[in-house]
């Protein structure tokens, strides 16, 4: 084996294409840097790299090339009290490997300190042990045949995000190949694709599918890390997604995904963990960064840096503000854009992305930089405005660019549903684009991702079948998950036969549904809430890779008349540009009259006034969308024009009667959530009864209008 001095850039194991491959790892505190290639059968060839270029230690290996295993130890001081945790005994993983062979094998040893001492500062004893339990890198061929794959580029203002689980969502499809159920390629299948184009939406939001780690804890209950927040590889899709036993596979099979969604229309957003890692507190195991360079990779307490702040409740927190994790972060996101052609990413826990000391900082280090690149400020970047830490709650406080899932919205949506007073002023707020969060500083209305259930909580079926959460599941006493959840059981909880409550259950989604695809902003819909999906009432079922997360295709008929409601809703959505706005409201009259780019009205056909929106009784309300005050042009530069809307509201417990306003002879419904089908009009300046707990959205048609919709 010849080894030739190699390069420092890029980072990672890079294969030429011919004759062999680059190893390059970044190490600013190490003494000595050694290269293991591991080989089919267990054996081990080290290779020490002599080369050191700006604290990049690399060498070019001949005849090393794909499907090649591998990992490095990397000696140093052992100081954990200085933050210096090295053990060469610990073999670790490359954190810009492209491809792992597998999971971790904790039985194998995971951690550099003494974990078999009973002492309680055990952590600072150098484990004596080798260590080999880690998931070791993969040499990977990026050759992959796009076939001239072209992004969708759907603008964020006509995005529609479905969230999903990859295996969550095609483990259990009875059209999905067995051997492609839970697996990227399953993702891509036809049967899956077909669903989601019949379904209307433009983009599909995949909980996190860079490799991750198992906790130990879990392993031990006979659990697992379902959701994937545990991240150990930037850079590499989760090998427990891949298809077949083929080492490195997962990496060609995602870009498959990829491709057979966008030739569907639909974008590929990534939720990414770029806060964390899988390696926990000072007690937690060693598989990477901590024992490359700890200092460097993760926020340490300056006066006591053997300790890790936490704004996660993982245990650490990166190190955002060195500038080798910030490339780190940084290649990360390039590579999956200009590689694996993904159209944006979900940032999880982003406000620790922006923490400088203490405080969160808008325009932090990682904020600019991104601004600033051309590649990756160009995709949809969009933040959980929020982490665990002090301060940490920032909607509406993310730069210019960035969208942010509105946890108000949310909030608001699920009080006013569920009958709480006093939200009528928040709820107008969140129904024409939350201006009060983004309106004064750069950003539009569509930077609110709105949301009524996700991942993390209760699915929506769930919401309204349950007033509490019932974790039993996840063998914690019912201790986890949330207990506010603005939840209403609808007078039973859990499963019943009661016609009555099933028949007001089955409202009250189309209800959340309705709202959230009718409201101003960018709509997600949690996965598996257009077919009733429920959790048994588990409102934090990140540990459950079972039935109780796996999505349950088998529809009898309540299920089903759900589903073609959210056909038809999402199909009204994309007809009128006038739900669809790039531009905030701005009040202004319309044709020289009295009626306004958007009008609130009273049930008694009034604009409601200041009194009525502090009412605490104020239950039921009308949203009037102007067509001719779209404010928006098409791609010829001509104004949009649209049909006047107008949604009505009842959230009360009492049937409503609401005048409709005479500006067009009648009014034709849309969507009703009382009825399977909507149908009929209603003559302009006459009375519609609302049944209580429903929603209907009408539009004015006149004798010359045409009635397709």
């Amino acid at each position: 084996m010849r080894i030739r001095p190699g390069n420092a850039y890029p980072l990672g194991a890079t294969w030429d294409g011919r004759t062999g491959t680059n190893f390059a790892l970044y190490s600013e505190h190490a003494s000595r840097v050694e290269l293991v290639l591991i080989d089919a059968d267990g054996g081990e060839q080290r290779v020490p790299l002599r080369e050191r270029t700006a604290f990049v230690w690399h060498a070019f290996v001949e005849g090393v090339g794909p499907g090649q295993r591998y990992g490095y130890h990397v000696d140093g001081p052992w100081a954990p009290e200085e933050g210096l945790r090295f053990n060469p005994r610990n073999l670790l993983t490359d954190p810009y490997a492209k491809a792992f062979s597998g999971v971790t094998r904790w039985e194998d040893g995971t951690f550099s300190y003494d974990i078999a001492s009973d002492s309680p500062d055990r952590d600072l004893i150098a484990n004596p042990h080798e260590s080999f339990g880690v998931p070791l890198g993969v040499v990977v061929d990026p050759g992959f045949d796009w076939q001239d794959d072209r992004p969708p580029h759907v603008p964020l203002h006509k995005t529609i995000v479905y969230e999903t689980h990859v295996k969550g969502l095609t483990m259990r499809h009875p059209e999905v190949p067995p051997e492609l159920r839970g697996t990227y390629l399953g993702v891509g299948s036809p049967p899956i694709v077909r669903h989601l184009t019949e379904l209307g939406v433009t983009a599909v939001e995949l909980l996190p599918v860079h490799q991750f780690v198992d906790d130990k804890f879990l392993l031990d209950r006979g659990l697992r890390n379902y959701w994937g927040y545990n991240t150990i590889g930037f850079f590499a899709p989760d090998v427990r997604y891949r298809s077949g036993e083929r080492v490195a596979a997962e990496v060609q099979q995602f870009k498959e995904m990829v491709r057979a969604l966008h030739r569907a229309g639909i974008e590929v957003i990534l939720d990414v963990v770029y806060n964390h890692t899988a390696e926990g507190n000072h007690l937690g195991p060693t598989f990477s960064f901590r024992g490359i360079d700890n200092p460097t990779y993760y926020r340490l307490v300056p006066d006591a840096p053997r300790y890790y702040y936490d704004y996660t409740g993982t245990g650490n927190s990166l190190n955002v503000r060195h500038p080798q994790t910030l490339q780190l972060i940084m290649d990360s996101l390039r590579y999956w854009i200009l590689e694996m052609h993904v159209d944006g990413f979900r940032f999880d826990l982003a406000a620790t992305l922006a923490r400088g000391l203490y405080e969160v900082e808008q325009l932090s280090s990682f904020f600019t930089i991104i601004h600033q690149d051309p590649v990756i400020s160009q995709v949809k970047l969009i933040a959980e405005p929020w982490d665990l830490g002090e301060g940490g709650y920032q909607v509406g406080n993310f730069p210019v660019r960035w969208a942010e899932w509105n946890g108000k919205y949310r909030d608001t949506m699920r009080s006013f549903w569920r009958g709480d007073g006093g939200v009528a002023g928040d709820l107008g707020y969140r129904l024409s684009g939350s201006s009060d969060l983004y309106q004064n500083d750069g950003r539009r209305p569509y930077m609110s991702v709105n949301f009524v259930t996700a991942h993390d909580g209760f699915t929506l079926a769930d919401l309204v079948a349950y007033d509490h959460k019932h974790n039993e599941a996840n063998r914690e006493d019912n201790r986890d998950g949330e207990d506010h959840n603005r939840s209403w059981n609808c007078g039973a909880e859990g499963p019943t036969d009661d016609p009555e409550v099933r028949a007001l259950r089955l409202r009250q989604q189309r209800n959340s549904l309705a709202t959230l695809l009718l409201s101003q902003g960018t709509p997600m819909i949690a996965g598996g809430d257009e077919i009733g999906r429920t959790q048994g009432g588990n409102n934090n079922a990140y540990c459950q890779d079972n039935e109780i997360s796996w999505y349950d295709w088998e529809l009898d008929d309540e299920r089903r008349a759900l589903l073609r409601f959210v056909q038809r809703t999402l199909a009204v959505y994309r007809d009128h540009p006038a739900l669809q706005r790039s531009k905030f409201f701005k009040g202004r009259k319309i044709r020289g009259g009295d009626v306004h780019d958007i009008m609130w009205l009273r049930p008694d056909g009034e604009q409601l006034s200041d009194d009525d929106w502090q009412d605490p009784t104020t239950q039921s309300l009308g949203m009037f969308l102007a067509g001719h005050g779209v404010d928006d042009v098409d791609d010829e530069g001509e104004p949009i024009r649209d049909d006047d809307l107008l949604l009505v509201l009842n959230g009360g417990l009492s049937p409503v009667e609401f005048v409709l306003p005479p500006l067009h002879a009648a009014w034709e419904r849309l969507v009703d959530t009382a009825a399977d089908e909507p149908h009929g009009q209603v003559a302009g300046g006459d009375r519609a009864e609302l049944p209580p707990k429903t929603l209907v959205l009408f539009r004015g048609v006149d004798p010359d209008m045409t009635h397709d919709t």
